[in-house]
């Protein structure tokens, strides 16, 4: 996420320091955590009236254990959902230290608005709001769509200045071929909002299921010219229960030539009911310990497993293979393993996550365990490999 500051060094207040440092917060726990996913209110649009609750508990070396409160409430066109997180305090008992609530609300048939708000703590433990963000969109004819988008943070007096605008516009060109054009504006030198980020992406479905897209972000220089900044295209392909999908990214080298930085090419495949398969390979221009020669290079390789029993449950492994950076001609070494096992119940369902890194002398010790408790079944997820179809 990017962010602009702009409040003074000079007097800021206690609430715009506490933004400051909460939005650094939570992006680092988005990144770093690895909790299990729950279901937001747009997996459960199936339900005129739906409830659940979920606690996640999260222990890991050196960083403090934190739980994570959640909360789901749908009723007719208004769904509320609630997220508290929790540190371990001096005392060793469990104290609020960030609190997000979304709402979002079914307008008219066309129109779905979304409020997200994020609060903190401030020194005294008080509950301070330190971010909303406000989004609408509307659904018109042909399948075309648009959203804008607000971010806000409190001033020094405490009062709502906007930080952020995003526009975005989707139009159907054709039968197979979508465009989404997206704008944002961040605060300027004179206080207002200027453009700041352009992306133009454009979608093709073809024959047999493959679908193409091509998605290019442009930054303004300091003339006032769009410049790309980067370049991101990808081919998914179905064949009966398998697909794959291949993305090469491509960035501007110091003369301003388009040059291919990155590529990933992942597979899919179901070999027997219950048991899934996901191959993701990575590479890359940038290998850990060594210079750059031109060429890309497989530096990641993440090999996931998935099944589910008669009964339900359901079991995923996943094994993370990297470049040695101490030995980088050496090839890939297994780094990471992750275990994840959700068991349904007539109460509900629990889960567990455990994940195991190589360490120093090459054995592989438990880094984190993440426990989830749901009275809805359908509010635990567990997701280790992308598998959500292009659009």
């Amino acid at each position: 996420m990017r962010s602009t500051n702009i409040f003074k060094r000079d007097g800021r207040s206690r609430a715009a320091r506490l933004s400051q440092v909460m939005l650094l917060a939570i992006g680092a726990y988005s990144c770093s955590n690895v909790a299990l996913g729950a279901q937001t209110s747009d997996a459960q649009t199936g339900d005129s009236n739906k409830s659940w609750t979920a606690t996640t508990q999260s222990q890991s070396d050196n960083v403090n254990p934190t739980r994570t409160l959640e909360s789901h409430i749908q009723s007719g066109n208004r769904t509320l959902d609630k997220q508290s997180v929790e540190r371990r305090g001096s005392d060793g008992h469990f104290e609020p230290y960030q609190d997000i609530e979304k709402e979002t609300v079914q307008v008219d048939a066309t129109t779905v608005r979304t409020t997200t708000r994020t609060f903190g703590r401030d020194a005294n433990g008080a509950k301070t709001l330190v971010q909303v963000t406000e989004e609408e969109k509307h659904a018109l004819p042909g399948g075309d769509s648009n959203v804008l988008r607000v971010t806000s943070n409190p001033d020094v007096n405490g009062r709502l200045q906007l930080v952020r605008r995003e526009t975005e516009e989707t139009k159907r060109t054709s039968k197979d071929v979508e465009e989404t054009k997206t704008t944002m504006l961040l605060p300027n030198v004179n206080g207002g909002l200027a453009p700041a980020m352009k992306v133009q992406e454009v979608r093709r479905r073809g024959a047999n299921d493959t679908v193409e897209s091509q998605k290019t972000t442009l930054l303004p220089d300091g003339g006032g010219n769009w410049q790309v900044s980067e370049m991101r295209q990808a081919t998914t392909r179905e064949e009966g229960k398998s697909r794959s999908t291949e993305e090469r990214v491509s960035r501007p080298d110091s003369e301003g030539k388009l040059g291919e930085v990155s590529r990933t090419v992942s597979k899919e495949s179901e070999s027997a009911p219950g048991v899934k398969r996901n191959t993701v390979e990575t590479y890359s221009v940038d290998v850990p310990g060594s210079a750059r020669d031109g060429s890309l290079h497989l530096v990641e390789r993440a090999t996931t497993a998935q099944r589910t029993s008669s009964n339900g449950q359901q079991t995923t492994e996943q094994q993370v293979e990297q470049s040695n950076p101490g030995d980088p001609g050496s090839g890939l070494r297994v780094t990471t393993l992750t275990t994840d096992t959700v068991r349904p119940g007539p109460a509900g369902a629990q889960a567990t996550r455990t994940v195991q890194v190589r360490g120093a002398n090459d054995s592989f010790g438990i880094v984190s365990v993440d426990t989830k408790k749901s009275d809805d079944i359908h509010a635990i997820q567990v997701q280790i490999a992308p598998s959500e179809k292009p659009k």
